[in-house]
């Protein structure tokens, strides 16, 4: 690969293991996730202060479990409010009411049920802070204007490597990092820095996108054109309980109170448009006239217009999320219509996604080769999101042209995030159903259209097969699901996503059978990544403290340390126990189902092989389910995860890379549908 545009002479020892470009809520939550795993990371952005923009209006049900497992959900809860009630006009009367949500609840395998409103300002405010908590801060007014990679050294140092060569910290220097360069001296010196990798979470205008050649197809639509800003109205003049949605025929004019303000609204509207039809720029008398013409408000009840902007339809998508040493993530990735609410919340799931597997391979624990993944899980993702929200756009676009139509039409189940999962992935391991790849993921990526209805250019399709039971439980590539439980040394309640919690794996345990698995796994990676945790039956035999499970004392010492914000390897012993009081664990993991099919069989005549394994990433997805006297298959995944455990690991990665076009099979079976 070859991204040298700009580069200057470089002259500085500057070097950082992950350098992310951009700070929104996809590079902070990257930040903070490899900040919290000991990894060097910088952060910068163009902008010469912190953006004051609401945009996207909230995380939804996935992003806010990845924002509990950072440690900031309470801040982001407390700093918005739940989804509100829509009340939908037509010539100034309202004519219907509706709340998307109204049905759902908290369920014992999802905390979250529904999105949450927020300034997007306000949340990247919190993860700033998250993030200095580590020591690192954002570095303002810093725009990438070059970078470069030797095009053969990740061919090169992958040779070296298979041949057991071993390279000192002044041959790899240039081989394995990439030299980014910025724009405030770009002859000079000492205006760049190197870095293991790059990612690029700097926006769909992305210039480390554009410096790396990498296309971005899609389409932009012109004729689906809205004006939007935050404005102040006068106080009393609409109710803040409601998001108000004027839709006629001649245009259209929503407001939804911006939480933690007292006048503050998120203003979307039709465009005003020329003479001959064309939309014009937004100003704030523009918004006043749009507001009087669809509202009947007088225009000087919007006191205060900022932020304005003009959003078209965008629907693209990166060629490919990585090129060596140098990934892209969010919007610099992928932008998506609007409908949905996903363009955000992708991006944080991109970064969680991507944060634990740059994490294992720069402590040395695991192959640089699971860096893979990260384009083989998120493309088809990417993907398949386009599709979704361009879907969901075309109904709501339908659907408002009738009197009561709305923007409730774009909240389906699909957009809460929680269905999304991998089962196409390498790291889906699957050793009870041969045929996992053929089953359907409701969430895996379809033919992708633009709004339209046109195929996309980047469009994949994903296989199809029989559907699995529900007793079966989640499969490899599904997100774990969540359990309440209590904590067996403390008796305190808890859930199983709090055990989840900070950068490890996570290997379960149900039944008697999975001691020995359990024991064997605390022992091999005791503090380097990976964690026990046994799930007893609320009238299973305890006995006494096994080996890796905590004490009381241990167990309120790890709770402080999440409090505290203390990861790694210091944040507590290893393993730990939980009792599935009412059973919502083995429910939710389909294990009550397993224990009969072994004891059908004969196999827990004794109670000795009872059990199931399953295996949790560290961005909480399953990556390996089995009965638990198959020891060595949690041994093989675990070791392409983490290597070979405490006792023998390799020194912190430096130059051994596949690659770049060494992708797994699957992705090109994805690709080609």
């Amino acid at each position: 690969m070859d991204a040298d545009r700009g580069a200057g002479t470089v002259t500085s020892t500057d070097v950082t293991d992950v350098l992310v470009v951009g700070a929104g809520p996809t590079g902070l939550v990257l930040a903070c996730d490899l900040a919290r795993r000991g990894i060097a990371v910088r952060i910068v952005d163009r902008s010469p202060a912190p953006p004051r923009t609401s945009r996207a209006k909230g995380p939804n049900p996935r992003s806010l479990e990845i924002l509990d497992d950072l440690g900031v959900a309470e801040a982001v809860l407390a700093a918005g409010s739940a989804p509100l009630p829509m009340l939908k006009y037509r010539d100034r009367a309202p004519v219907a009411q509706a709340d998307p949500w109204a049905g759902s609840a908290p369920s014992p395998d999802a905390t979250y049920d529904r999105a949450w409103l927020v300034a997007q300002w306000r949340l990247e405010e919190i993860l700033r802070t998250r993030l200095a908590g580590y020591g690192v801060r954002v570095e303002l007014g810093r725009e990438v204007v070059g970078l470069t990679q030797s095009p053969d050294a990740p061919a090169e140092a992958g040779a070296r490597a298979e041949a057991g060569a071993e390279d000192g910290p002044e041959a790899d220097a240039e081989a394995s990092r990439v030299v980014v360069t910025f724009a405030e001296d770009r002859r000079g010196e000492g205006a760049a820095l190197r870095a293991r990798y790059v990612v690029g979470c700097d926006g769909a205008h992305s210039s480390v996108r554009k410096l790396l050649g990498i296309g971005f197809e899609g389409t932009t639509q012109e004729d689906q054109v809205m004006v939007c800003g935050d404005v102040e109205l006068a106080e009393d003049a609409l109710d803040r309980g409601l998001w108000h949605q004027w839709f006629d025929e001649d245009g259209a004019v929503m407001l939804c109170p911006i939480p933690g303000t007292r006048t503050g609204w998120w203003f979307q509207a039709g465009p005003e448009r020329d003479g001959r039809g064309r939309p014009l720029a937004p100003t704030a008398d523009g918004f006043r006239r749009l507001l009087a013409h669809h509202t009947g408000l007088p225009g000087q009840a919007l006191t205060r217009a900022e932020l304005l902007s003009t959003y078209r339809v965008n629907v693209r998508m990166a060629d490919r999320f990585r090129a060596g040493r140098v990934f892209l993530a969010g919007d610099a990735a992928h932008v998506h219509a609007i409908a949905g609410g996903l363009g955000m919340n992708t991006g944080i799931q991109d970064a969680f996604n991507l944060g634990w597997k740059l994490g294992e391979v720069l402590a040395g624990r695991a192959d640089p080769g699971l860096l893979d993944t990260y384009e083989e899980e998120r493309l088809p993702v990417a993907a398949r999101t386009l599709d979704l929200t361009s879907e969901r756009l075309r109904a709501t676009l339908e659907a408002i042209r009738r009197p009561g139509g709305g923007l409730d039409s774009a909240i389906t189940a699909d957009t809460t995030g929680l269905g999304v999962g991998y089962r196409w992935s390498s790291l889906a391991a699957d050793r009870t159903h041969p045929d996992a790849h053929t089953h359907p993921d409701r969430t895996h990526p379809a033919t992708v259209t633009d709004p339209t209805g046109a195929p996309h250019p980047n469009a994949v399709t994903g296989p199809t097969g029989a559907p699995l039971t529900a007793d079966e439980g989640p499969q490899p590539g599904d997100r774990a699901p969540d359990a309440p439980c209590t904590d067996a040394a403390t008796g305190a309640g808890t859930r199983l996503h709090r055990v989840f919690a900070g950068p490890r794996t996570t290997v379960l345990g149900f039944g008697p059978g999975s001691a020995a698995v359990l024991d064997e796994v605390a022992a091999t990676y005791g503090g380097t990544g990976v964690r026990t945790c046994r799930v007893y039956a609320a009238d299973e035999d305890r006995g006494e403290n096994r080996a890796g499970e905590q004490s009381q004392d241990q167990g309120e010492e790890q709770s402080a340390d999440r409090r505290e914000g203390r990861t790694g390897t210091e944040a507590g012993p290893p393993g730990c126990a939980v009792i599935d009081a009412e059973g919502h664990a083995a429910a939710a993991y389909g294990t009550g189902a397993s224990a009969r099919a072994q004891a059908s069989a004969g196999g827990a005549a004794s109670g000795a092989r009872t059990g199931t394994i399953v295996v949790v990433r560290p961005d909480h997805h399953v990556g390996l389910r089995v009965p638990a006297d198959d020891a060595r298959s949690v041994r093989e995944y675990l070791r392409r995860l983490h290597g070979t455990g405490h006792s023998a690991a390799r020194p912190p990665e430096r130059s051994s890379e596949r690659s770049p076009d060494r992708f797994p099979d699957m992705v090109d079976a994805v690709r080609k549908g």
